[in-house]
């Protein structure tokens, strides 16, 4: 698992809300137009296809970039935000 940052640039102001409802289901919103949150490569799989379905890929764009770290140390935040919490739960569905 490791901790991702999505960050977008979306043309239409319908989209824009679309997206942001879209990855606010299983992310933590950072900044106006930037998510982060813990995922697999799997369920990042998944969110990437959920999203790209609400983009138009010749006007918008949607960057996923995979963070460095392991743990909470390994990173400073500074100021008020508290950091996005790493999940210490897991489901296995087979």
């Amino acid at each position: 698992m490791r901790l991702w940052v999505i960050a977008y640039d979306i043309a239409d102001n319908s989209r824009r809300r679309q997206l942001a409802k879209c990855l606010a289901k299983q992310m933590e919103r950072v900044q106006e137009s930037v998510f982060e949150g813990w995922f697999t490569q799997t369920e990042l799989n998944g969110l990437i296809a959920e999203a790209t379905k609400i983009l138009n890929l010749e006007e918008d764009s949607l960057r996923a970039y995979p963070l460095a770290v392991r743990t909470e140390q390994r990173y400073s935040t500074y100021g008020q935000q508290q950091a996005t919490p790493r999940q210490t739960d897991y489901w296995i569905i087979g």
